[in-house]
């Protein structure tokens, strides 16, 4: 790929989290950016905003001229678009330059210092703590990331040449497409069986992953069973997190590094599985070489990231948090983050499946996590990609929860029970279109209290 010689880039799925990044990086390069998807989205909404031509018709037609010249356009494509995609299959008969989004990060990143944050849960909102810390500590870093970072409206920070943060996406295995100098492995929980057929073949990919560095240069959470820099919470590790206290809603505590210990570092973020984040963010930071000052600062200025944990109404009478988990393991951290910050209150989770395939295969998980909550109200599977599978609905799930309080809505039906619940703690949960809904779900909440 000569990027002197590209001149437009093209992308088919232009309104993935991840895909979006990229398309944000070339406008920013100066090349003319277009691209299709699905569905209008707020994600695809911004990205028309910044100038970009997007269409939501399978049809070559639609495509401006330009970018139907071979020999000035690159086509990037994400991996969720089916095989009889008709522009996909235009392009390929035309002999275009066609690159899924991994192998354009790799390329990109290829000539830089690369940090490359990988994992089955956490690596979002790590990376967007990394780069944070980076780019505030004066550190010449573009940070491409997989969810629209608080402050910054972007998944992308920076517009530095010599440094990248990218997020390691163990999907098809597009993270060996990487060349990192720093790694981190932030877990490697079962994840994607539609793809890896079993857990083995998911931690080969990763330790595969892992390999692409030395031991020294990998950060890894106690429980990850990788050779690198460990991670504690409260427990021996190279570095550990201790004196843990919670004061006016930050995380205050203590970093023990190979070499000293940073005293009183703040982190806004609510839970444990953030805390760790935060940790990993600030060891691969240190390591690289930022001050301690410089880690401090930024650490407490961290804002979040759209969709996880992220606060939507915060006042004396309710609270509403939407998240993006869509995985047994992630639900779990946000019950357990809910939990200490709002013990005693009663908390109603909604939760949108995503994928049959995912649902199929953690089924049990789904129903033992989401049987925690005080009220549950679960929504149709998303589908995503995927056709339906025989038997694997969300009436099957919901007979497996464990708690008289549930029951399967529409997604019309679900602003009646934003009105009418008397929950303290109100919470939207899935990788699904239900995070299109979050805006006019606090409105609810926000009309409810100006009521009151």
């Amino acid at each position: 790929m000569n990027s002197n010689q590209i001149q437009n880039v093209y992308f088919i799925g232009i309104g993935g989290i991840g895909m979006s990044a990229l398309a944000r990086y070339f406008m920013h390069i100066g090349k003319n950016v277009a691209g299709y998807d699905k569905t209008h989205t707020q994600l695809t909404d911004e990205l028309e905003d910044l100038g970009m031509h997007i269409h939501f018709e399978d049809n070559v037609d639609r495509i401006e001229k330009k970018y139907l010249e071979k020999e000035t356009t690159l086509v990037v494509v994400t991996p969720a678009i089916p095989k009889n995609h008709s522009e996909w299959n235009y392009f390929l008969s035309h002999g275009f330059e066609i690159r899924k989004r991994a192998e354009v990060l790799g390329i990109i990143t290829k000539d830089t210092f690369c940090f490359a944050v990988a994992g089955t849960h956490g690596k979002t909102t790590t990376s967007s703590i990394l780069g944070h810390i980076l780019y505030q500590s004066g550190i010449d870093v573009t940070a491409f990331l997989g969810g629209i970072v608080e402050g910054y409206n972007s998944n992308l920070i920076g517009s530095g040449k010599t440094v990248t943060v990218v997020e390691a996406d163990e999907f098809d295995r597009s993270f060996l497409h990487l060349h990192p100098n720093l790694a981190c492995v932030t877990s490697m929980d079962a994840d994607h069986l539609d793809i890896y057929g079993n857990v083995e073949s998911i931690e080969e990919s990763f330790r595969m992953f892992a390999n692409k560095v030395n031991p020294e240069h990998l950060f890894v959470p106690l429980k990850v069973n990788l050779k690198g820099n460990t991670i504690g919470i409260d427990e021996r590790a190279d570095y550990e997190a201790l004196n843990i206290r919670i004061l006016n809603g930050f995380y205050h505590f203590d970093v023990q590094t190979p070499s000293k210990l940073m005293k009183d570092v703040k982190f806004g973020l609510p839970g444990r599985h953030n805390l760790s984040n935060a940790l990993i963010a600030l060891a691969m930071a240190e390591k690289y070489g930022v001050s301690e000052d410089g880690l401090k600062a930024a650490l407490e200025t961290f804002r979040g990231v759209r969709r996880r944990f992220s606060f939507q109404v915060r006042n004396e009478k309710r609270v509403y948090v939407d998240d993006y988990a869509h995985h047994p393991t992630e639900i779990e951290a946000v019950h357990n983050a809910v939990r200490e910050l709002y013990p005693g209150k009663k908390v109603l989770a909604v939760f949108q499946p995503h994928l049959f395939s995912r649902t199929r295969d953690f089924m049990e998980g789904f129903a033992e996590s989401l049987s925690k909550f005080d009220e549950i109200v679960l929504l149709d599977i998303y589908p995503a990609r995927e056709l339906p599978i025989e038997g694997i609905t969300s009436e099957v799930l919901l007979t497996k929860i464990e708690n008289p309080n549930k029951k399967l809505v529409g997604k019309e039906t679900l602003f009646e029970v934003f009105q009418q619940s008397d929950a303290e703690v109100f919470i939207t949960i899935g990788a699904g279109d239900i995070g299109e809904m979050v805006k006019d779900l606090k409105k609810v909440l926000d009309d409810r209290t100006q009521m009151a």
